[in-house]
């Protein structure tokens, strides 16, 4: 059975911490369960919590044990409509998906800045212009953001140079020493330079404990390898 979550102990007694539960977790840290946009749901059976899902808007997040009931959670997804669904690529939902690659590091790697700058404050728009999203709209993405850093569940970097930002970071998520590193970029003509691993460095070792990303598959392994990361398994992304 799933059924929506309106009692904050059953969120909290989750015990799992991949990178879905922690996506998860810190959306609930964030906005809690008094907002219609951020829902959270649980499915169980035989009385045990098997999978526990959030949803922001119309995208969902989705964490699951060997023992969830699969063709429920699909079922559940097709009549309540979704965006988007992120799941470990062991959970089979429907048959289109895209794939990647989840990475996984506690390292600190020591890093030089040399005479760029770290701004842990950087304005939103020049982040969100620096890392040019495609769909993103940038008063959603704004609003959402800006809350979760209010909120201690997100932060954002960039790296400066001359005034001029070369390189990005977002930790999106970031609950209980776990957290998830996103929006890594750095501008062209700054590539191979060193910039991008100075900053990532420098964000690993700006929080405790866990650090998770997603990347494509086929794309910037070794560059993460040399930060520290090694794969863990993959993400599914159903659209």
């Amino acid at each position: 059975m799933i059924e929506k979550i309106n009692e904050t102990e059953i969120i909290e007694n989750w015990d799992r911490r991949d990178i879905f539960s922690v996506r998860i977790l810190a959306l609930y840290k964030a906005y809690g369960l008094k907002y219609p946009f951020a829902v959270f749901y649980i499915q169980k059976i035989d009385g045990n919590i098997t999978a526990l899902i959030g949803k922001l808007d119309g995208d969902y997040t989705i964490s699951a044990n060997e023992n969830a009931d699969t063709e429920e959670i699909a079922h559940f997804l097709l009549v309540a409509g979704y965006s988007s669904v992120l799941c470990d690529s062991s959970l089979y939902l429907f048959p289109k998906y895209d794939e990647g690659i989840i990475m996984k590091s506690s390292r600190k790697i020591e890093y030089t800045l040399g005479d760029c700058t770290v701004d842990e404050y950087p304005k939103l728009m020049d982040l969100y212009n620096f890392i040019d999203y495609n769909s993103q709209d940038f008063k959603a993405w704004y609003v959402d953001i800006s809350h979760r850093i209010r909120h201690g569940t997100a932060k954002a970097y960039t790296l400066n140079k001359d005034g001029i930002v070369v390189s990005s970071g977002i930790l999106s998520s970031i609950i209980d020493g776990y957290s998830i590193l996103s929006a890594v970029r750095t501008e062209n003509e700054y590539r191979n330079c060193g910039f991008g691993s100075s900053l990532v460095s420098y964000i690993c070792g700006d929080v405790n404990g866990i650090i998770y990303l997603m990347r494509d598959e086929g794309m910037n392994e070794s560059f993460y390898n040399r930060l520290g990361f090694s794969d863990i398994g993959k993400w599914r992304m159903y659209k």
